[in-house]
């Protein structure tokens, strides 16, 4: 059975190309576009992975990985946080709140991939 990866964000153009390269991977892939949407279908269906942005509109992705840590059946989802707030005490922050990584936009698609299949396997 492929792993269940939620997307999280609100760029589409980001959505896209994550999207179509993790399912040539062969992972199983959902996107929604804020933090609210991101906690509804996790309710709805456990991921293996959450890629989270930070800056979303309604609920921003520190508030989401902080609820997941909180949640005892979902406090082992991994996830990657992504953020166009590159300095440090932004990425200690997301570390600090329990996310497993934290990537700096824009990035290499490609090596989030190899990110994603690191954490996964």
């Amino acid at each position: 059975m492929s792993k269940y990866i939620l997307i999280v964000d609100d760029a589409p153009n980001i959505v896209l190309s994550l999207e179509f390269l993790l399912k040539k991977e062969g992972y199983d892939v959902h996107s929604v576009s804020n933090g609210e949407e991101a906690m509804t279908a996790i309710a709805e269906k456990v991921p293996d992975m959450l890629l989270l942005d930070v800056m979303m509109p309604r609920k921003d992705g520190y508030e989401v990985c902080q609820e997941l840590r909180a949640h005892p059946d979902w406090k082992n989802i991994k996830i990657i946080m992504l953020t166009a707030k590159g300095r440090d005490v932004e990425r200690e922050k997301g570390l600090a709140l329990g996310a497993d990584d934290y990537v700096i936009k824009p990035f290499a698609t490609q090596e989030l991939v190899n990110k994603v299949k690191t954490l996964l396997t």
